[in-house]
């Protein structure tokens, strides 16, 4: 599985997953009619989206993401693992945060309300991270792909050719010819 395409899902998980608690953190207390959890809620996703938004910025997403590139093997051929399977190995604790937080915040809507808060931070704090390694690959003209490990262990990557000369341009087409008169 390619890197950045576990970056982005992981991204895209988390978001979902903030969306779900958020959800149910707002029917259950809007059915007990807690007010002043939806309120305080309310203030804590806010935190958590800014804090999320000036903690994510490229400079950051460069420097978090630089140790683990630095540290990729080189090799010539792909890992024999199907992606989805590398994405159930390293993402299954995301889907175990969101059941357990969503069970609890069925009984107590503050435990979803903070777990959304805390995915709305994740998520946006993460959201850089993908544009950061491809701006690596296209620069070096490599891919990293993610070693089949279980999520407990440190992230390993695979840094194999990538294809440069099949990659379109970054840089801009050259202008049209000037129209003949």
């Amino acid at each position: 599985m390619l890197y950045c395409d576990l970056l982005r899902v992981t991204v895209l998980l988390v978001a979902g997953v903030a969306s779900v608690l958020g959800t149910v953190s707002v029917v259950v207390a809007n059915r007990e009619g807690d007010s002043a959890a939806l309120i305080v809620a309310g203030g804590w996703w806010f935190v958590a989206a800014l804090a999320g938004l000036v903690l994510g910025n490229s400079a950051r997403a460069g420097e978090a993401v630089g140790q683990v590139l630095a540290s990729a093997r080189t090799a010539t051929s792909l890992p024999p693992e199907s992606p989805g399977r590398i994405a159930l190995l390293r993402l299954w604790p995301i889907g175990a945060f969101a059941l357990a937080t969503g069970i609890a915040g069925w009984i107590w809507p503050q435990v979803a309300a903070i777990g959304a808060g805390y995915a709305i931070g994740i998520a946006l704090l993460w959201r850089r991270r993908e544009a950061a390694v491809t701006a690596i690959e296209d620069r070096d003209g490599v891919r990293f792909y993610v070693e089949p490990t279980s999520a407990f262990e440190p992230l390993k990557l695979i840094r194999t050719p990538g294809l440069y000369r099949d990659r379109a341009p970054s840089a801009k087409p050259p202008p049209p010819p000037p129209a003949r008169a």
